[in-house]
């Protein structure tokens, strides 16, 4: 097979013109996954169809397009394009009922759960001729709404903190426009996404160090 990506946890490998096989390279269990994308796939929100899941291994859709990252670093996109995208894709997702994941994020004050993604940036976006596809759901489960918004508002202030990232300028001037539009109260869950992401054992020292003033930028700017 032709290894055609490869991400902090995964990688990608071509299986013909029209599928791909993405495996966990830990040897984790794909399976909760799968059930989850099976599930909001359902209810409309845009994800590749999966075709079989066998241990960590996952056949899903090949998809074509650069990401929205690319796109936005390319001039294609302006941040208000990007975030517009991110928020409209929070929506979405939000309007979907729990899948029954096995491992759920209880919400805090009798808020309603739903299906959240837990990686949802620029990166995880492809732009296809059929529009954008969300891709990459192995953090997701049951939970909050707003705890998803707090944890892509996060991600993108880990960006912004760090004067070594290349998007950094972008994801600065994300910030702002995406937590408008996406609305809700995400400060709520600024605490519990910070220390989800601190216990992250992909984190590396750097964006650990840096976690605490990205989650300051995050306060900062929702207020």
């Amino acid at each position: 097979m032709e290894l055609i990506g490869s991400g902090r946890t995964a990688d990608v490998y071509a299986i013909g013109d029209d599928r791909v096989l993405r495996r966990y390279r830990d040897g984790g269990s794909a399976v909760a996954e799968a059930a989850v994308m099976e599930h909001v796939r359902a209810h409309g929100v845009p994800v590749p169809a999966v075709h079989d899941v066998t241990g960590p291994d996952l056949v899903l859709d090949r998809l074509t397009g650069p990401t929205l990252l690319q796109a936005a670093l390319r001039g294609d996109r302006t941040a208000d394009d990007v975030a517009g995208v991110l928020a409209g894709l929070h929506h979405r997702l939000h309007a979907v009922p729990p899948s029954g994941h096995p491992r759920p994020v209880a919400p805090a004050d009798g808020a309603a759960a739903t299906v959240i993604h837990l990686d949802l940036h620029p990166d995880n976006v492809l732009l296809t001729a059929s529009g954008p596809v969300l891709i990459d759901w192995r953090n997701a489960t049951d939970g909050p709404g707003d705890l998803d918004v707090a944890y892509s508002a996060l991600i993108l202030a880990q960006v912004a903190v760090d004067p070594g990232a290349g998007p950094q300028a972008l994801a600065a001037a994300l910030i702002e426009p995406f937590l408008t539009m996406a609305g809700g109260a995400p400060l709520r869950y600024l605490e519990t996404a910070t220390a989800r992401r601190g216990a992250d054992p992909m984190m590396s020292a750097t964006e650990l160090d840096r976690l605490g003033a990205a989650a300051a930028l995050v306060a900062r700017t929702a207020r």
